[in-house]
């Protein structure tokens, strides 16, 4: 029987601070269910909302924190573990940049940052599955981005080991995701190794085909990149099992293009926008989803450089309820609706 997508819901990251309501999860909880969001995205890395390591090792926090998100009135969608992803795999031209988002204990330490970010994200695994969740999303990390474009040609064999090294750090962690019966799933974005569907494949590749290695899907960087972001989804939907609702725009001069001439966001052909404001098919994209039966939840990733971010989030609840499309169970001209009469289809076609 065809499933309703969950929604709307709301990724905290972008909003979470130091001031109320905004730093704690009671009080940003009640905030988002007071525009009209089901439910919440939680990033794993902020310890003012969640406590990751707590929740990987006791029921009973997860059991306070989905009471914590049910008094306010919305539901944990799932766990974030995008930051800690990201340093699973680092090239060393990123090393003094990401070193910010990992503790101070394990700065200038690559091996070490590699092993907390993989034991981070290990812990999501556990938490999800104490929280009663079945996907939690992330990033895969780069070791080959620096070589997207490159001149000269790369050397033979770099791009393939590069994979092969991604699989080799992200098959454990996927094999943990396996034993909790949770589905990781990868942003596809520029910045990781996983940036399309031709890298994604590779990266499925490279860990064996892993059951629990998923997308997150986000059009916005399909947007940016000038990828066609619905046939994206007739290829990989058996993948897809969770989706950021977010959009940009894309409007190339004669001064620059994909690449946005290394300016500001507001400058840039390309930048990312409040939901309706920019040039994503969000209709295109819930027709897609609908057809393909996708159960999970609708969530807002809100990024934009003109719009305040609170009017950002009132606007996305709204916007994202009237594109859910409540999938019928029959089409509409199926008048009989029910069993079929076999003698009385013979009968129609002059079959004795």
């Amino acid at each position: 029987m065809p499933t309703t997508m969950k929604g709307p819901a709301i990724f905290l990251a972008q909003f979470a601070g130091d001031d109320a309501p905004f730093n704690s999860l009671p009080a940003i909880a009640k905030w988002a269910a007071g525009l009209g969001y089901k439910g919440v995205q939680i990033p794993t890395w902020d310890g003012r909302l969640f406590d990751l390591k707590k929740a990987a090792s006791s029921k009973d926090y997860c059991d306070e924190v989905k009471g914590v998100c049910a008094e306010a009135g919305v539901e944990v969608t799932e766990l974030s573990t995008h930051l800690q992803g990201q340093l699973v795999a680092v090239h060393p031209a990123y090393d003094s940049a990401f070193d910010a988002f990992a503790p101070a204990d394990v700065h200038n330490n690559p091996k070490a940052r590699q092993k907390w970010a993989a034991d981070q994200v290990t812990m999501a695994a556990k938490a999800s599955r104490n929280l009663g969740l079945d996907v939690s999303v992330s990033f895969t990390g780069a070791l080959a981005f620096p070589y997207l474009y490159p001149w000269p040609q790369r050397p033979a064999g770099l791009i393939e080991e590069a994979f092969a090294e991604l699989g080799r750090r992200w098959k454990p962690i996927l094999d943990a995701y396996e034993e909790n019966g949770v589905y990781l799933g990868y942003e596809i974005h520029p910045g990781e190794d996983v940036f399309d569907g031709a890298t994604f494949e590779m990266f499925l590749d490279a860990v064996g085909g892993h059951k629990r290695c998923a997308i997150n899907y986000d059009p916005s960087h399909f947007l940016l990149q000038q990828l066609d972001y619905l046939a994206f989804i007739d290829i990989y939907h058996e993948h897809i099992r969770a989706f950021h609702v977010k959009d940009a725009e894309f409007n190339p001069t004669g001064r620059q293009g994909v690449y946005s001439g290394y300016q500001g966001w507001v400058e840039r052909a390309g930048r990312f926008r409040s939901l309706g404001d920019g040039q994503v098919d969000f209709a295109g994209i819930f027709s897609k989803l609908a057809q393909y039966d996708y159960a999970s939840w609708a969530v807002l990733e809100w990024e934009c450089c003109l719009k305040h971010p609170e009017d950002g989030a009132a606007e996305g609840a709204p916007f994202i309820e009237q594109h859910i499309i409540r999938v019928t169970e029959r089409a509409f001209d199926d008048f009989a609706g029910g069993e079929v009469d076999e003698a009385a289809l013979k009968k129609m076609m002059g079959i004795e």
